[in-house]
């Protein structure tokens, strides 16, 4: 069948009518946000159900303020094994397991998202707030015995063997622990850069718990230093492949030595960095930053020392920070980061989301340091300003909350259209208030291979998102597309914060 084209000279007409359009549109656009461009999300909307998100995973007692109300009380009996209590804190992820590394690394990044932006969170903070305090409440359980920390409840492979909602759980609750027989540096350091961070957050609310937190992370990091190795070696079979430490725990020593800086000031930790910085990789290449690989976080951390509080012995991690900056940009020579065709930034096919929001939040905090001193990075010949590194992370935002090929919200229940069949037990059974009596192991894999939508809404989920090519099946089986996962959503939190505030949502 022919195709019929407009003549050239209407083609013409209806280009220029649109240019026009366009332009004055943009114009109007900027005209209203002069420093930020146009708002195409509601920002606060997304930054209230990203936090609102954690309370769907937490394990525990629930208080009676609980807002995700299709979930209930779960590992009550946590810890007794070992005569220990463990009750409380989060699962990680759409299973039923508390895995210690990824839960702290959780809570670090929900404290620095409230440090850097939780003055622009208004209404949020109390929530937020509420969110560090359910993981540091655990790990203040965790790490209640000297020279011990239990990192792990439930047996994963047993776990993953049964789809069942948490609140039926009769899998192992078997618990794990490293000391110094049989130590575990990178559980240990980021569980003492989580607690630091949060005393940060507590230090005006409420200072007796701060001090509790901080005094813990001081003699959590003495043990992670003092007694070096890696969990993964130790605990090979219990964590592997789940959260196995393939970067091994360098990174979480200067990860948490730059955390216990800034919460101390003291000159300790200070000299620590400066005397073990370049041994505990401070100065790698790798930009990749997630709970695994802390570098890129330590390097844009201890940026601030150098840019904001001057101090002239960090200098270097000025030069590191703006190395990371420089990977991210397209067209540049120093540039080593992919990109789907539509604009999303893409490290690995495993839950990719997660470096999307961790990477968006560093750009948007080194941003916010370089405004602070009035610097910028250079890339070889290129200028890259703050307002670029903004721009950039909005772009990656934008695009999670719908602004993609596919028009689709990867964070659940926002948006016309979002994940309706995301990789996560408790939201794809039925909940316990809709089907009390018990759903037995081997029973709940009827829901996961089921076409219909979940049952429970598990409201600001963020799952892994789209393949390379911007592809999206909704597959509840896909779980390194479609599971959600709390360090996923942690950095997202300080990022919409600054945009729901920029955009006058807050």
């Amino acid at each position: 069948m022919a195709l019929l084209f407009p003549s050239p000279l209407v083609l013409c007409f209806l280009v220029g009518l649109f240019l026009a359009n366009g332009f004055s549109f943009e114009t109007q656009r900027q005209r209203n946000h002069p420093h930020h461009g146009f708002a195409s999300h509601n920002y606060r909307d997304a930054l209230s159900k990203s936090i609102l998100f954690f309370e769907g995973q937490r394990s525990g007692k629930l208080p009676g303020n609980q807002r995700m109300t299709w979930r209930r009380d779960s590992g009550l009996s946590d810890g007794s094994t070992m005569h220990v209590d463990l009750v409380g804190g989060y699962y990680d992820a759409g299973d039923n397991v508390k895995f210690g590394f990824p839960m702290a690394f959780t809570t670090t990044m929900l404290s620095w998202s409230v440090i850097e932006f939780g003055g622009q969170m208004k209404g949020e903070l109390e929530n937020a707030r509420e969110a560090i305090r359910w993981g540091t409440d655990y790990l203040l359980k965790a790490t209640a015995h000297p020279d011990t920390i239990y990192v792990q409840v439930g047996d994963a492979n047993k776990d993953h063997a049964c789809w069942e909602r948490p609140e039926d759980m009769d899998t192992p609750r078997t618990v794990y622990k490293i000391d110094s027989s049989n130590p575990g540096s990178e559980v240990a350091a980021e569980t003492a850069a989580a607690l630091a961070a949060a005393s940060l957050v507590f230090r005006k609310s409420d200072p007796s718990y701060a001090k509790r937190l901080l005094q813990t992370a001081i003699r959590v990091f003495e043990f992670a230093d003092k007694h070096r190795g890696s969990y993964s070696d130790r605990l090979h079979n219990i964590v592997c492949p789940f959260y196995c430490s393939y970067s091994g725990y360098q990174d979480e020593l200067l990860w948490g030595a730059a955390w216990l800086h800034r919460a101390t000031k003291r000159p300790t930790y200070l000299n620590y960095i400066q005397v073990n910085g370049q041994t505990l990789g401070a100065d790698e290449s790798d930009n990749t930053f997630g709970w695994d690989n802390k570098h890129v976080g330590a390097r844009i951390l201890l940026s601030k020392a150098f840019l904001v509080q001057n101090v002239r012995s960090l200098h270097d991690y000025k030069g590191h920070a703006d190395s990371f900056i420089c990977s991210l940009i397209p067209g540049t020579s120093f540039s080593q980061t992919q990109y789907t065709p539509g604009g999303l930034l893409f490290k690995l096919s495993d839950s990719n989301m997660q470096y999307v929001t961790s990477t968006s939040f560093l750009l948007l905090t080194y941003a916010k340091y370089l405004t602070f001193s009035k610097q910028v990075v250079t890339c070889g010949g290129v200028t890259v300003t703050p307002k670029k590194l903004r721009s950039i992370a909005k772009r990656q935002v934008d695009y999670l909350l719908g602004d993609n090929p596919l028009r689709m919200s990867y964070m659940v229940g926002y948006g016309p259209k979002y994940p309706e069949r995301i990789h996560h037990r408790g939201s794809s059974l039925p909940s316990v208030s809709a089907h009390p009596a018990r759903i037995a192991c081997s029973a709940g894999f009827a829901a996961l291979s089921a076409a219909a939508p979940n049952p429970n809404v598990l409201t600001g989920a963020v799952i892994g998102g789209p393949d390379a090519m911007d592809r999206f099946p909704d597959q509840r089986s896909d779980y390194e597309q479609s599971e959600p996962a709390t360090y996923i959503n942690a950095p997202l939190v300080g990022s919409l914060a600054y945009l729901a505030h920029s955009f006058g949502q807050l």
